[in-house]
């Protein structure tokens, strides 16, 4: 299998579901599940939010970077955090691994989902809104992105089912590029 498609690498907003997909979608496919903000606090021994509030935001985008730019793994889905896209190093790490996939989801959703936005370790919250990292971040998303997958009123069966459909989709465009 090609290192294009070794791995399903997901990116998207805090809230977008990428660990819940991907834990199931890893089941699915017989794969390995990677969880890059697990790793992150298991290397640091606290809560991302912990870490980010004693050390900064600079110093957790740091770190975050320097785990993902050392991440090895094969037939695997990745699930990153949603600042991962912030770090142009870590995102053409992710690309030689495998494909990214964003999962996109509307702002009204992301509200309905993240009440405890504050709470979790989301890089920017401190001193901007969910609608600011929104829009910041959302062409960043789109950019790296192999494949998008708008998940707005899709169940998460619904939305494994749709990943796994583009995600051949994509496979058989690119073999046919060859």
């Amino acid at each position: 299998m090609k290192s294009q498609f070794n791995n399903l690498i997901l990116i998207g907003m805090p809230g977008a579901g990428k660990s819940t997909v991907g834990i199931i979608l890893a089941k699915t496919l017989c794969r390995d599940f990677v969880d890059t903000d697990l790793l992150l606090q298991n290397k640091i021994k606290t809560t991302l939010q912990n870490y980010i509030n004693k050390n900064g935001e600079d110093a957790f985008l740091k770190l975050e970077e320097e785990v993902i730019c050392n991440l090895d793994v094969k037939n695997s889905v990745i699930a990153t955090g949603g600042s991962v896209v912030l770090s142009e190093k870590a995102m053409n790490h992710l690309k030689t691994l495998g494909t990214i996939i964003y999962l996109d989801v509307s702002l009204e959703i992301l509200y309905n989902r993240l009440n405890n936005i504050k709470v979790r370790g989301v890089v920017g919250t401190k001193n901007h809104s969910l609608l600011e990292l929104f829009e910041k971040r959302t062409p960043l998303y789109e950019k790296y992105a192999d494949i998008s997958l708008i998940t707005d009123g899709l169940n998460t069966e619904q939305t494994i089912e749709f990943l796994i459909a583009k995600f051949n989709e994509y496979i058989k465009e690119c073999e046919n590029k060859k």
